[in-house]
């Protein structure tokens, strides 16, 4: 598949290996499963029904996306009722890479017992910080992997 750009390009490989549903997104898979466990193991109390367990997943994915979005999941799928995908296929090659980079942070962040307020704060200035420096980087100042196709 030809892509138009380098940023078209870069969003659609980012986005396949961002998609733990990806058979070929290893790393992202393993850094999912690292996250969930982190929940599993420090947030979830064995008497939860299972409704009551997805719902505290849910919560903490909605955790991450108002650290980086601003918005919950709920609330961007009512903003956007004709979207046929969710907040995350929405999102652009940088929110991508600080999603993937918040996610590990909230697994330490769990492992160390904080509060999911404090947690919020936390991820939500790494959020913010990481988004400016890569708003910063060029693409084109950066050097290709030796091998790769120019544009």
């Amino acid at each position: 598949m030809r892509h138009s750009n380098f940023w078209d390009y870069g969003k659609a490989c980012i986005t396949r290996i961002l998609n733990p549903s990806n058979s070929t997104g290893l790393e992202v898979k393993l850094n999912y499963r690292i996250h969930t466990d982190a929940i599993k193991d420090n947030l979830i109390p064995q008497e939860l029904t299972p409704e009551q367990i997805s719902y505290k997943y849910a919560n903490e994915a909605d955790l991450l996306n108002v650290a980086l979005f601003g918005k919950t999941a709920k609330q961007w799928r009512d903003a956007n009722p004709s979207s046929k995908g969710n907040i995350r296929d929405d999102a652009n090659l940088n929110q991508l890479l600080v999603l993937a980079n918040i996610e590990s942070y909230n697994a330490v962040l769990i492992g160390q017992d904080k509060k999911m307020s404090e947690r919020l704060v936390l991820l939500r200035e790494l959020a913010v910080r990481q988004m400016k420096t890569l708003s910063l980087v060029s693409m084109d100042s950066l050097k290709r992997l030796p091998g790769s196709d120019p544009e």
